[in-house]
């Protein structure tokens, strides 16, 4: 057996199950879920339509580097999102589709990591669990980077000592943050590749929230965008994770990319070519025309935006909250402790929320999800409403 497996913490999933455990909520009120980022909004027509047109490709073995035109749909995404120029991104070198972002940001780890160098592995904390079980069963030892209202959620990278940076073979970010939805900013992505290139570790950014954001005219930058204008137009040391499942509603499709650095991406797809997690032919060529059509993205993020607003002014009267820059999550502040709040909600009103402890560790002398809960208004608008009304009532009356 693998000896770092026993390291491996208990999912959050789990531990709400555990929270959850004996308690019969009333039955009156229909059950919400608001406590895992799993879209609820319609599946796109066209992705549907070509799955549908496409089924005789599951009589195929699919390649693990994708067929062409799919890469090319995404070189030309990422031209166009992140204002690289078209000719800028080789998508035979440079692109690699995945089975969603979840199992590539766990396997890039294990491919990277050089484990007898004693690496670390940093993080934002709280994170995004795999980023944490990627690093332990490479061998390596995660070391969290505290986000709090502080430091506006982000991690403060000026403050890491450079023995750690030394130490440091990959640093996980996550922009927008999950479950913050703070953005890095593009200077800070600067500075991080200037670092990257000092120490010489990689950094792999997740973005999968990237094309769910408030201003239509201000969308969040990228880490390939911030090396490209910096003049790293190879990407060095570079490399982003992408995903269908939030931006285009199909989080079943597993459908994502990686992008970057080539000469990082080559034994990355020679590792994958082992791991045997190719992508199927009719969800690649669904890939292909959601990757194409911006028409339904724009509509999911005006949804989301009717959502932030009604959610919050139902509920800025009894209660601390904001609305993030980017993502489907509130992350708010709670008067009682995070897993009280959580276990008498769902007691009391049936609404399922994460506890923040249960995505963070305690490191540098806090727990900064303490006392915090993650909500996902990802639901319809009148059950996110219907939500926002029951936990103003929680709040208020406590039942």
């Amino acid at each position: 057996m693998n000896p770092y497996i026993n390291q491996l913490h208990p999912y959050p999933f789990e531990k709400l199950n555990q929270l959850k455990k004996d308690i019969v909520p009333p039955e009156d009120k229909a059950h919400i879920a608001l406590s895992i980022g799993e879209p609820k909004h319609p599946v796109p027509q066209l992705i549907k339509a070509t799955l549908l047109e496409n089924l005789t490709g599951i009589g195929q073995y699919p390649t693990t580097k994708g067929i062409p035109a799919l890469r090319e749909s995404i070189g030309q995404w990422l031209s166009q999102r992140f204002k690289i120029p078209a000719d800028a991104i080789d998508a035979q070198s440079q692109v690699l589709p995945v089975a969603g972002t979840r199992e590539a940001l766990f396997s890039f780890a294990q491919c990277l990591i050089d484990s007898s160098q004693k690496p670390l592995v940093l993080m934002p904390n709280p994170f995004y669990q795999i980023y944490e079980g990627a690093a332990l069963l490479a061998g390596a030892e995660p070391y969290y980077l505290n986000t709090t209202a502080e430091n506006q959620y982000l991690p403060d990278f000026d403050a890491i000592p450079e023995s750690v940076w030394q130490r440091c073979q990959l640093l996980y970010i996550c922009t927008p943050g999950n479950p913050t939805g703070a953005v890095i900013s593009q200077s800070t992505l600067t500075h991080l590749i200037h670092l990257a290139e000092q120490y010489d570790f990689v950094i792999a950014s997740d973005e999968c929230y990237s094309e769910i954001y408030q201003d239509e005219n201000n969308p969040p930058p990228g880490l390939l965008q911030a090396a490209w204008e910096m003049g790293n137009t190879a990407f060095k040391r570079c490399v982003v994770f992408h995903s269908l499942s939030k931006r285009s509603n199909a989080p079943g499709l597993r459908s994502g990319f990686v992008a970057g650095d080539a000469e990082i991406l080559k034994p990355y797809f020679q590792y994958r070519t082992y791991q045997g997690c190719a992508m199927p032919l009719p969800s690649q060529y669904a890939s292909i025309a959601a990757w194409q059509d911006e028409s339904h993205v724009i509509a999911n993020r005006q949804q989301y935006r009717k959502k932030f607003t009604a959610f919050i002014d139902i509920l800025s009267p009894v209660c601390s909250i904001q609305k993030p820059d980017a993502s489907f999550y509130i992350w708010l502040k709670t008067s009682q402790t995070d897993t009280e709040f959580a276990r008498q909600l769902f007691a009391r009103q049936n609404i399922t929320v994460l506890p923040g402890s249960f995505l963070s560790r305690n490191a540098h002398g806090i727990n900064p999800g303490k006392d915090h809960v993650r909500i996902a208004l990802v639901s319809t608008l009148e059950e996110c409403i219907e939500a926002a009304v029951r936990i103003k009532d929680f709040i208020q009356y406590g039942s």
